[in-house]
């Protein structure tokens, strides 16, 4: 026993020690990845910060050592931008809520009930999402056409839920799996219904969940393009992913700075959406662990 004593703590040291020099290399490799990732981003706000003789250089210039912001002046007092980002933020957003509740009531019957064709449900979801997007747009232009919903918010984010709802209810199924359903049988002996043991006891455990699926659907809304540019035919109702493309034509130049400048403003609200998921995340794992 002594020996046994003697030797666990010498391992143990030595482990230890042998994992502190490996550390300096894994950070460096960290590191590395860390700047691959970065890049290009950087380069995307380099260029929009470059001046136009510059910024078609050769060999390119990895700094702008002359910063203009003629790029993001053009874009921010553009009417034209502004409409896109609020046409944008409503078609994300309108998606987004309709989407996470329909998720969230598909995920609960999915994973919580048994009835007759769950499994060919299940199975029907996940061959939707093999469906390309692409052999869909003539039976959606038309669909939309006859209900009167070209050009409109509306449309656009009916065909986003489409897109969007089949993924979420995967993604939060395995969500609600996560969460034992004896946590919502013992609410029930104390008095609780099911529905109130429900709302009570799953779903503030869902909340990072809820928030994951969230984001991942304003995300693609948010990003989509052919969509947005089949449905939306008039030419002053557009998404910002749409709206880039008009710095460049088949007559002109395309203005680069304008592309970048428009794409690093875009990015904005993505990373704010990602600040304030950071935290709701935190608080929803915080008090799901106290309340279950």
């Amino acid at each position: 026993m002594a020996a046994t004593t003697t030797t666990a703590p010498l391992f143990d040291t030595r482990t230890r020690s042998a994992r502190n020099r490996r550390r300096p290399v894994w950070n460096a490799l960290a590191i590395v990845f860390a700047l691959v990732w970065v890049f290009p981003i950087y380069w995307m706000v380099n260029s929009a910060l470059m001046p136009e003789d510059r910024l078609r250089a050769s060999p390119p210039l990895l700094a702008p050592l002359q910063p203009t912001f003629r790029a993001f002046e053009q874009v921010l007092t553009s009417d034209v931008f502004w409409t896109s980002m609020g046409f944008s933020l409503a078609a994300a957003l309108l998606s987004v809520a309709v989407c996470v509740v329909a998720a969230l009531f598909g995920a609960v019957a999915l994973s919580r009930f048994a009835f007759v064709g769950r499994r060919g449900v299940l199975i029907a979801v996940l061959i939707v999402q093999m469906i390309p997007a692409e052999a869909l747009f003539i039976s959606q232009y038309r669909m939309l056409d006859g209900w009167g919903l070209l050009n409109s918010v509306a449309g656009l984010s009916l065909l986003y839920m489409g897109m969007i709802v089949p993924f979420t209810v995967w993604m939060l199924k395995g969500f609600v799996d996560g969460i034992p359903v004896e946590l919502e049988e013992a609410a029930m002996v104390d008095g609780c219904s099911r529905s109130t043991a429900f709302l009570k006891v799953t779903l503030p455990l869902l909340g990072p969940g809820l928030v994951a699926t969230g984001v991942f659907g304003f995300l693609v809304a948010w990003n989509e393009y052919t969509l947005a540019f089949v449905v939306l035919a008039s030419g002053d109702r557009m998404t910002l992913p749409v709206w880039l493309q008009t710095f460049s034509s088949n007559l002109q130049e395309t203005d680069w700075a304008g592309v970048m400048a428009g794409s690093t403003l875009i990015a904005v609200p993505v990373l704010v959406v990602f600040v304030l998921v950071q935290n709701a995340m935190t608080k929803g794992m915080v008090a799901g662990a106290v309340k279950g």
